[in-house]
């Protein structure tokens, strides 16, 4: 999480700085993408970056955040029950939640493309993008379950 949180600051600084994202993004695109697979609550890169930058505040974290998502270098994920959390998969992809743990789980695959683009097929407007959410128990929370038995 604190990679992620660095290179929110090095964007907020290059933003600050009048420095475009989108022609600096070619440098730090290969990290930023895939520096993490789980999705922070800002609570989390807030403790991360806490250690490093003692005397940020929550709320600059969270302004911070709500920027990127603003310019849509992130994604903002509303779990329901459990605290927002945030993805640095922008590309289109849908998400698993726990409805347990609330852990959030990037999920992959030609079945989705194939139910959008059916869905394309018979709407008369024109679909630009999809958000499809799955909700049920990781295996995880199904192993803690089956222990305790």
């Amino acid at each position: 999480i604190l990679q992620v949180v660095e290179m929110i600051f090095i964007m907020m600084y290059l933003k600050e700085k009048g420095i475009d994202i989108k022609e600096y993004d070619s440098r730090i695109d290969y990290r930023w993408k895939e520096i993490i697979k789980e999705h922070p609550t800002a609570d989390q890169v807030y403790t991360q970056i806490k250690a490093e930058y003692p005397n940020i505040s929550l709320g600059t974290v969270y302004r911070n955040l709500a920027l990127l998502v603003e310019l849509g270098e992130i994604t903002k994920i509303s779990t329901g029950n459990g605290p927002d959390r945030y993805d640095c998969n922008t590309e289109q992809h849908s998400h698993f939640i726990c409805t347990q743990c609330h852990n959030i789980i990037d999920v992959e695959g030609e079945i989705v493309k194939e139910i959008t683009n059916k869905i394309a097929e018979n709407f008369d407007g024109k679909i630009t993008g999809q958000r499809t959410t799955f909700y049920g128990t990781c295996k995880e929370c199904i192993r803690k379950e089956n222990e305790k038995k």
